[in-house]
C-alpha cells in the first residue's frame, strides 16, 4: 500500500473483503453508519479530489478517503496521482471496480468520500442571497439535477428537507455531475423550523408553483427595469404585487408528483409559476428549479 502516487500492487479479487466494504456504500445503512459515500467517475472524482485539497488547505476536515483506479484510467487522467497526494491511492483491476461501483460503467475510478453537508447555522451565519430549498423530492436524479442547477446559477446553498431523498444516493452523487462539492448542502431539515429560520433572517420565500398566481416572467421585467433606473417598479408602486428577485431568497421546489402542499405553499410569501407557452402540461422539478434559480441569479447582479 502507498499512501502518496501510484501503488505498485493490483488488488484483482472483486470478491475480497475491502471491496464488499466498500460496495456496502451504495446502501443507505452503511453510509449512515460511516458517514460516507462513493464518487464514481473521472469527473466526480477530480472534484472530491480538489475539494479535498482545499479543505486541507483550509484546516477543514477531509474530503476524500481513499481513491481506487484502474491503471488504464490513471494513464488516461495522469493528473489523478498528484491530485490524490497524501490520499491511500490503490490499483484495481476492472472487476474490481465493477463490483465496488454502483453504476455499470464506473469508468475506472472511485472514491471513497466522507459526508460534506453543513449545518443550517453555517449556512445562514454566511448571510446567502440565494437558496435552493427541496421539500419531499424523491428521486435521486432529480435531486442531482437540482443541486447542479444550484451550483451553475451561484446559489449559495442547496437544502433539503428531512423527507427528502439521500442526496448521498449513488444514483444523486451522478446526477450533481461532482457539484456535490462545489457549494453548501443541508440535508435533513424540518420543514416548519427552516421556515422560521430563513422568516427571521428576511429571506424572501418563493414556491415554485404551476398554478401560483405571479408570473416569473414578469418578475423578471420589473427586476430588468429597476436595474435600467426605473426604481418607480417594484418599490411599493401600484403596478408591482410581486417580490423583487434581487432580494435574498429562498426558492421551495417540491415534491415530483405531487408538488408542494397546501402548507407548504402557504408558508412561502408569493407562489410564481413559471410560463409554459407550448402544449406541455408541467415541468419537471429540476428544470423548473434551473429557471427560477437563474432568474433570480440574473436579478441579483450588478448590470455591466
Amino acid at each position: 500500500m502507498s499512501t502518496t502516487g501510484r501503488p505498485p500492487a493490483v488488488m484483482s479479487n472483486p470478491r475480497a473483503d475491502r471491496v464488499k466494504d466498500v460496495a456496502k456504500l451504495a446502501g443507505r445503512p452503511a453510509r449512515l453508519k460511516r458517514r460516507q459515500f462513493l464518487a464514481e467517475g473521472p469527473q466526480a472524482v477530480r472534484e472530491a479530489l480538489l475539494a479535498h485539497r482545499a479543505a486541507i488547505d483550509e484546516g477543514l476536515p477531509p474530503v476524500v478517503a481513499e481513491v481506487f483506479a484502474t491503471e488504464v484510467c490513471l494513464e488516461r487522467y495522469p493528473e489523478f496521482p498528484d491530485l490524490a497526494s497524501g490520499l491511500p491511492l490503490r490499483l484495481a483491476s476492472d472487476d474490481v471496480i465493477a463490483a465496488m461501483a454502483d453504476t455499470v460503467s464506473p469508468q475506472g475510478i472511485v472514491a471513497v468520500c466522507h459526508f460534506v453537508d453543513r449545518t443550517l447555522d453555517n449556512v445562514l451565519a454566511a448571510g446567502p442571497r440565494l437558496l435552493a430549498v427541496m421539500v419531499r423530492v424523491q428521486d435521486p436524479g432529480n435531486a442531482g439535477t437540482v443541486l447542479r442547477a444550484a451550483d451553475s446559477a451561484g446559489a449559495d446553498a442547496v437544502i433539503l428537507t428531512s423527507s427528502s431523498v439521500d442526496i448521498y444516493n449513488p444514483k444523486a452523487v451522478r446526477s450533481t455531475v461532482g457539484s456535490l462539492f462545489h457549494l453548501p448542502v443541508v440535508t435533513g431539515v424540518d420543514f416548519e423550523v427552516l421556515i422560521q429560520r430563513l422568516q427571521a433572517r428576511g429571506i424572501v420565500l418563493l414556491a415554485a408553483d404551476g398554478y401560483g398566481d405571479i408570473d416569473l416572467d414578469r418578475l423578471q421585467d420589473e427586476s430588468a427595469l429597476r436595474r435600467l433606473g426605473n426604481q418607480e417598479v417594484g418599490s411599493g408602486s401600484p403596478e408591482r404585487t410581486g417580490p423583487a428577485l434581487e432580494a435574498a431568497t429562498a426558492w421551495l421546489f417540491g415534491n415530483e408528483g405531487q408538488g408542494l402542499s397546501d402548507a407548504e405553499l402557504a408558508s412561502a410569501q408569493y407562489r410564481v409559476a413559471v410560463p409554459l407557452y407550448g402544449q406541455a402540461e408541467s415541468l419537471n422539478v429540476g428544470t423548473a428549479a434551473t429557471v427560477c434559480l437563474y432568474a433570480s441569479a440574473r436579478a441579483q447582479r450588478e448590470l455591466v
